[in-house]
Parts: C-alpha cells; sequence; structure tokens
C-alpha cells in the first residue's frame, strides 16, 4: 500500500519538475527573443545624445589636445585654411585635364572653390566645404549642394605636394557629383544626421548635425547623459554613462576598429546605428572565412591583414590597441612600435628574431621595416598632372609576416658580418 501512494507522488514531483523545466526554457527562449528584438529595433543615436569634443576637452584637456592631432580627429573637419593642404596660389593651383578642362583652386570671397574651365571660359565651380583625411597620405574635399554631399574632382596627393586628381575619379568627362553616402561619413566622421528616406540617392543631411572627424564618442559612445553625470557629481572617479574600451572583450575592441578598418562592410541597418562594445555582426553582413592578405590591399581593410598575421592566430589578446593609441599621434615612430613587437619578441618570451645577433642593436629600432613594410595600395591612387598612371599611395601592411626582399634592403648598409642574414635568404627565397 505504502508503494502506491509512493510513486503516484514521485511521479508528480517528476511531473512537476518536467513542468518547470519547461517553463524555464520558454522563459529563456522568450529571453533570447526579446534580446535579438531590442536589437533588431535599438534606436539609432541622435545628435542630442552627444556632447562634443569641447565638452569631452572640459576634464580631459590633456588627452583632448594630444588627440587632436591623430589622423582620427583629422579624417574630417571644415574646409578652412588650417585644414586644407593644397596652394591656391598660382601657378600651383591649377590642375589641367587632357580633355582641355583646366580645374583651378580658388579663394573667392565665400569661401575656397574649385572652378572648372574650359578653353578659359568658366563653367562650374564648387566650394570647398569638408577637408576629409589627415594629409599623411593625402586629401580629399567634399560640397555642399543644399542637403546633399559630394566629393570634388581634385585631391591633393602628399606624396608629390600637388592637386591630383581624386583617386577612382575619371579624366573625361571631369565630374563634381560623385556621391557622398552616410556609409562613407560612418567611417570619417562620428556622427551625421540623414534626413532622407532610408533609399533615396544621393542623400541628404543635416549639416547642423554633424560631428567631425573620429572623435572621443565614436569609441566611447555618446556622451552628453556621462557628461551631465559627471557635472553633477565631479567626485565619481569611475565614469559613469560612458564606455570604457579597456573594459571591453578582446573581440568588442577589434570589431570597434574593424568598423572602418575591416573593407567594404555591407551595412544590414542604418548607418551610424553601430557603437562601441556591440557586436559588429548584428549590423553587417560579414565575411567569416579565412582572410586571404593577397587579396587584401593594404587601405581600408587593416583588420582583415592583421587577422591573417601569425601574431594575431597565435595570441589571445592582440588588437589593434595593443600597438596603436588613439589618444597619441605615433606616425612614424618605428622605435615605438618596435618596442611593441619586442613585448613578446625577446629571448626571455624564446621568439627573438632570428637576425638578432648579425643586426646588432639597431633591431631596437626598427622591426617594423622588415615585418610591416610600406606596399603601395590599389585603392588609393592619384593621378598628378603631367604623367600619364596614377601613382598609388604607400602604406604600412599590417599582414605581420618575414619579407625577405624587405630584409635585404633594411640589410644592405649594414657593414657587420651578414652570415646569418645569407642563411636566412636562402631558407626564404
Amino acid at each position: 500500500m505504502q508503494a502506491l501512494t509512493t510513486y503516484p507522488r514521485t511521479a508528480l514531483v517528476a511531473g512537476m519538475m518536467t513542468a518547470g523545466i519547461f517553463a524555464l526554457t520558454r522563459c529563456v527562449d522568450r529571453a533570447r527573443e526579446n534580446v535579438q528584438q531590442v536589437r533588431s529595433v535599438k534606436k539609432p543615436p541622435a545628435y542630442a545624445d552627444f556632447a562634443g569634443s569641447a565638452t569631452c576637452a572640459r576634464c580631459h584637456q590633456k588627452i583632448a589636445a594630444s588627440h587632436e592631432h591623430t589622423a582620427h580627429f583629422l579624417s574630417t573637419r571644415p574646409a578652412t585654411p588650417a585644414y586644407i593642404l593644397g596652394s591656391f596660389q598660382a601657378p600651383d593651383n591649377t590642375f589641367s585635364y587632357d580633355s582641355g578642362m583646366v580645374v583651378r583652386m580658388e579663394k573667392r570671397d565665400s569661401g575656397y572653390y574649385q572652378v572648372g574651365y574650359f578653353h578659359g571660359e568658366e563653367k562650374i565651380a564648387k566650394r570647398f566645404d569638408i577637408v576629409v583625411g589627415s594629409g599623411a597620405k593625402g586629401q580629399t574635399y567634399i560640397t555642399r549642394s543644399n542637403n546633399r554631399l559630394y566629393q570634388l574632382p581634385v585631391s591633393y596627393f602628399t606624396a608629390a605636394h600637388k592637386w591630383a586628381n581624386s583617386p577612382l575619379f575619371p579624366t573625361y568627362p571631369v565630374v563634381f557629383n560623385r556621391s557622398i553616402t552616410s556609409r562613407c561619413l560612418e567611417c570619417h566622421s562620428t556622427f551625421a544626421a540623414r534626413i532622407s528616406a532610408p533609399r533615396a540617392d544621393p542623400e541628404e543631411f543635416d549639416m547642423q548635425q554633424m560631428i567631425y572627424g573620429v572623435d572621443c564618442e565614436k569609441c566611447h559612445g555618446p556622451g552628453a547623459r556621462h557628461a551631465q553625470f559627471q557635472a553633477m557629481n565631479p567626485g565619481e572617479t569611475r565614469g559613469k554613462y560612458i564606455i570604457h574600451p579597456d573594459s571591453l572583450s578582446r573581440q568588442q575592441n577589434l570589431d570597434l576598429c574593424a568598423l572602418c578598418h575591416g573593407g567594404r562592410l555591407h551595412k544590414t541597418t542604418a548607418s551610424f546605428s553601430f557603437t562601441a562594445g556591440e557586436k559588429l555582426s548584428d549590423y553587417f553582413a560579414l565575411d567569416t572565412t579565412a582572410p586571404n592578405p593577397e587579396n587584401i590591399d593594404v587601405h581600408g581593410n587593416q583588420y582583415g591583414l592583421l587577422r591573417a598575421s601569425r601574431c594575431f592566430l597565435e595570441s589571445t589578446t592582440l588588437t589593434c590597441n595593443t600597438c596603436h593609441s588613439p589618444h597619441e599621434n605615433d606616425r612614424g615612430n618605428t622605435e615605438l612600435y618596435s618596442r611593441k613587437c619586442q613585448s613578446c619578441h625577446s629571448g626571455q618570451h624564446d621568439k627573438l628574431c632570428k637576425l638578432a645577433s648579425d643586426i646588432g642593436p639597431s633591431i631596437n629600432r626598427n622591426c617594423i621595416d622588415c615585418h610591416m613594410p610600406l606596399k603601395a595600395s590599389r585603392s588609393i591612387t592619384e593621378l598628378v598632372a603631367g604623367n600619364s598612371r596614377p601613382t598609388a599611395a604607400l602604406i604600412r601592411s599590417h599582414f605581420i609576416s618575414i619579407y625577405p626582399e624587405e630584409t635585404r634592403k633594411f640589410l644592405d648598409g649594414m657593414t657587420q658580418p651578414k652570415h646569418e642574414y645569407k642563411r636566412h635568404v636562402q631558407r626564404n627565397p
């Protein structure tokens, strides 16, 4: 009799547990669904959500002063003499096309203009409104027409110190109407408010709601709420309502950089929806196949080249910020970057360069030119007047590897014996 009464109780308990597990599973599934729904309908940041770099500088003056000299900060600026690098003085203010069209850079009462002349007669004049590019490799320029933005046909090529035909622009006809998209601005500015319909082409923007440059809030997220809170709570030492990239995971940090340094990403949501700390794959259709460095241009997809590197594949912590400080202009400081390399590639870590004994102390000053050489970009090429072919910008490859020819160049001037170098080259012809 006792057995008969125990069995129903056991069955009841088991049934209740099963029902509970089923209900819990349903709740978890619903929670996951809700997360996905929140992600899919997440309201993109608005202009009012941003504090602006001037507000950031009130508390972070030293960092802000340093950041103003970086390529990120200078990626877009208003078109003023302080930022336009090219000359507006004759004869250095002219770019001549074989078609007979001549574009002159002219200062007029209402600003700076690119003016198209055909056989000496003015045909078109468009104002410089936005400068794109720090000038390290060059600059290109944007003009505004009502609420639409267009790239101008003449750029500035720093290597030649001359005006040049804009990258990938035709030389005939000379065009002044290549439209600028929100995706262009997403990588060259912190925020731009689009006011046109989602599929409108060309897009329209509210020029009063644009934040120039890749500024503080590109990496730390919109900061208006943070600035307001900190102003009311000055004793709070750990900033609230702001993103701390140092607390993000490796992939979150990589996604933040890959937004603009990950190649031609195909967006699945409106530009400027992604913010630091989120998954890039929630906003873009990503190519998850193993990257082939032979097919990746050195401009625009540094992440793809890095991801193909052995250094990256064998590390669990290496990110862009391992070597790059977003607050400092360290361009060209090969000794600094070499010290970054040697934090792993040293005798202590048993990963010392095989040529260290031959190279001597100079290895401490330059690992970069051998293992991350400057390579010609296939996409950033500019035609200088008088040349028949465009000149490619030289950009440092982020595919960290052994480049025997670059090693030869580096060691050619050395006077000490190069026995190990010769053996190395024989092994890596």
